[in-house]
């Protein structure tokens, strides 16, 4: 093993280091903002509002990301009106097309932690809060949402950790990202077990920081529910 290569090439690792970390963060965050009312919608009474919201997630959830990402990147150039259209100079592009695809697929995800935490919450809560007088959107906002989030933080973290490993897809569609990285470095050097074996060290960092990040706010989180010393 010659970890000179990984030396050598270290500054095509940092890029790919941080081209994955923006791509997954900026991914994760609009499709939180997504996530929030589609669980909501998802749990509507109403079929007109509930079945979009359905049909939107059974679909992320029930296909490969690759596939949404191949979907998305190759297929929109299929169509003559997108490619006429002033959306095309972001469609062209691959790294808005890997940040669409990741968006769609977390939401999705995202959607049904967030809708599996609310309906496990304890319904003397809810009682309790319009008994108090608030209105179905002031319950929502300040009882339903808040401990729904601390409920369904710990699979959250496991969606996070889930998308920056399938993060990884996005160097098939030609974006440096860390995975991306180690293929350049063993087209330079033919050594696939230091270009993937440095990139596999640089995924398992970044997973360790994002355990012990969601831990320390979990604790935070349900300090509360600690016992006393």
């Amino acid at each position: 093993m010659d970890l000179t290569i990984i030396a050598n090439e270290w500054p095509t690792y940092w890029q790919g280091f941080y081209t994955t970390v923006w791509l997954v963060a900026v991914s994760l965050v609009i499709g939180l903002v997504i996530a929030v009312p589609l669980a909501i919608l998802r749990n509507s009474h109403h079929w007109l509002l509930k079945a979009p919201a359905w049909a939107y997630i059974y679909f992320f959830r029930g296909t490969p990301l690759l596939v949404q990402l191949f979907l998305i990147y190759y297929g929109a150039g299929q169509w003559q009106w997108l490619r006429e259209s002033i959306a095309w100079e972001l469609f062209s592009q691959a790294w808005f097309c890997a940040i669409l695809a990741f968006t769609l697929n977390t939401s999705a995800y995202t959607a049904e932690i967030i809708r599996g935490a609310i309906n496990g919450m304890p319904r003397g809560q809810v009682e309790a809060a319009y008994a108090y007088g608030m209105s179905k959107f002031t319950t929502l906002r300040r009882i339903i949402l808040p401990n729904s989030f601390r409920r369904a933080l710990p699979a959250y973290s496991n969606e996070v950790i889930f998308m920056l490993h399938g993060s990884a897809v996005a160097g098939i569609i030609t974006i440096g990202d860390l995975t991306g990285a180690a293929r350049i470095v063993n087209s330079r050097y033919y050594s696939p077990f230091e270009a993937f074996l440095a990139a596999g060290l640089l995924y398992m960092c970044l997973t360790f920081v994002l355990v012990w990040g969601f831990r320390r706010l979990e604790n935070r989180w349900s300090k509360h529910l600690q016992p006393r010393s």
